[in-house]
């Protein structure tokens, strides 16, 4: 795979960068941080060669300056929300995330609820934290909020707060997910750090848009691919315009809301140290890109898969129209089709040619390898199969998972389990090949030719299986599908 991005670049300005913010506040920052610090895959996608933790590694180099501070909604633990990317709710990914921090030699200081309202479950949340030596502080729904600043800035307002006890310089404000409170989080412990006396400042770590980066870069076009749900829009910086005569990009709802924000900082600090929402941001991104060229295209490989994943989840769930009619819009502007990867056609003739679903992969050196469903394997597990035995370089029509290990599974699923279908998952099909790789070394060089599949594009012409989806992406695959079932149903799991 190309590189178009130096993550060791980023790593070292991005820390620098952060520590002249802490300076310019007098040694005490709240750095909201948006997106996500783990599993960064869509910037991994749009910038080959970052990688999806250099965000928390970033952190790691200034481990004995910060502190993490996790947010989460009452809102949310009492809806069960849940992360739609790795399926489990908000509340569980605030303890998952606390072990991936700690694993990493991060310090998490606390965990918030905001907008807690007396919500039953997150009072549960909270006991069963508190059971296992985390410290819980309580954020409560302000009225009029954003807008009411006097109410916001008084003590019926960030006063009523739990004022969050932090130790270190770095105080890093980081959620499961978007909607958590993050800002208001860092604005309320700003009023009660000046109340004490303490001077403290805020800024915001949001790594898309880029803000130095032109508008209609597909870089930044795939953001606003991504959040076409959230109708998000990316749109020039028009303060930091104003105030510098320089174009920059930020997103709609950082430009609308800046106003607030700044007279909240204004009415808590005596005056506010920003003329912009960019002024705001300490992102390096733009700055440690190498390759441009390999940028735009991977962002536009980006948008294409948006518009599948966002056609497939139509095709699902009934929902997202008006956001795939966005991305359709989004790729004429940067005049790609649904044909952008040549794994698309290739996987629609080859469901063509054998009348049943079929993929098709596109490999680290640009072949295409295509899967056809046969009587012993899905489309799936037949392309995976066939793309590992392309990087090992053992030919396609050799045999290399023996029918020792393929029959009892099959016989297993059909006579034991009651499916009625007796092919293989990609799951099974790794198993089986495992089982193989015992007595054939040519198995054993296919699933160590397995971590080179990371960043491929496959598609599939029909919408795959959740077991398979899942391979794919613990395997760094990425999954487009033609927003079609298999069979004609009404009921499909």
């Amino acid at each position: 795979m190309r590189i178009g991005f130096d993550n060791d670049k980023y790593i070292e300005l991005q820390a620098k960068r952060i520590r002249e913010r802490i300076d310019q506040f007098g040694g005490k920052l709240y750095l909201e941080f948006g997106g996500k610090l783990f599993d960064d895959y869509h910037a991994s996608r749009v910038l080959p060669g970052f990688e999806p933790d250099s965000k928390v590694r970033m952190l790691a180099t200034m481990a004995d300056e910060a502190e993490i501070v996790i947010v989460i909604s009452a809102e949310n633990i009492e809806s069960s929300k849940r992360r739609s990317d790795i399926g489990i709710t908000y509340d569980e990914d605030a303890l998952r995330l606390m072990d991936a921090f700690r694993s990493m030699g991060l310090y998490v200081g606390s965990v918030v609820i905001t907008h807690f309202t007396g919500q039953p479950k997150a009072e549960a949340y909270q006991r069963r934290l508190e059971s296992m030596g985390i410290r819980v502080y309580r954020h409560y729904l302000i009225e009029g909020y954003p807008s009411n600043v006097d109410h916001i800035v008084s003590e019926d307002g960030f006063g009523k707060n739990d004022f969050i006890e932090t130790s270190r310089p770095l105080v890093v404000i980081t959620a499961p997910g978007p909607g958590s409170g993050k800002l208001a989080t860092a604005l309320s412990q700003l009023y009660h750090e000046h109340k004490r006396g303490v001077d403290a400042g805020y800024a915001k770590f949001e790594t898309f848009p880029v803000w130095n980066l032109p508008l209609k870069h597909p870089v930044n076009v795939a953001y606003e691919a991504a959040t076409a749900d959230l109708d998000d829009n990316n749109i020039i910086d028009p303060f930091h315009l104003d105030a510098y005569n320089e174009v920059t990009v930020n997103y709609n709802r950082d430009v609308e809301s800046f106003p607030v924000v700044k007279a909240l900082m204004e009415r808590i600090m005596g005056e506010s140290p920003y003329q912009s929402p960019t002024d705001m941001g300490v992102n390096m991104v733009g700055l440690c890109i190498s390759d441009d060229e390999v940028c735009r295209e991977a962002g536009k490989n980006e948008i294409v898969r948006r518009y599948f994943n966002t056609a497939e989840e139509l095709k699902r769930t009934g929902l997202g129209a008006s956001a795939l009619e966005k991305i359709e819009i989004l790729m004429k502007q940067v005049e790609v089709t649904v044909d952008l990867s040549p794994a698309h056609a290739a996987c629609l003739a080859k469901e063509d040619e054998t009348g049943a679903p079929a993929a098709a992969m596109v490999m680290p050196n640009g072949d295409v390898v295509t899967g056809k469903t046969s009587d012993l394997l899905g489309a799936a597990s037949s392309l995976l199969l066939n793309a590992l035995k392309h990087e090992a370089g053992i030919p396609k029509k050799t045999f290399i998972v023996s029918d020792e290990a393929l029959v009892p599974i099959t016989h297993l699923k059909t006579e034991h389990l009651r499916s009625r279908n007796p092919r293989l998952h990609s799951d099974e099909m790794l198993i089986a090949l495992s089982i193989s790789s015992a007595t054939d070394e040519r198995a054993a060089q296919a699933i160590a030719a397995s971590d080179r599949l990371q960043g491929c594009d496959a598609y599939f012409s029909v919408i795959i299986s959740p077991t398979d989806r899942k391979v794919y992406r613990d395997l760094g695959i990425n999954v487009c599908c033609e927003p079609k079932y298999e069979r004609h149903g009404y009921y499909h799991r």
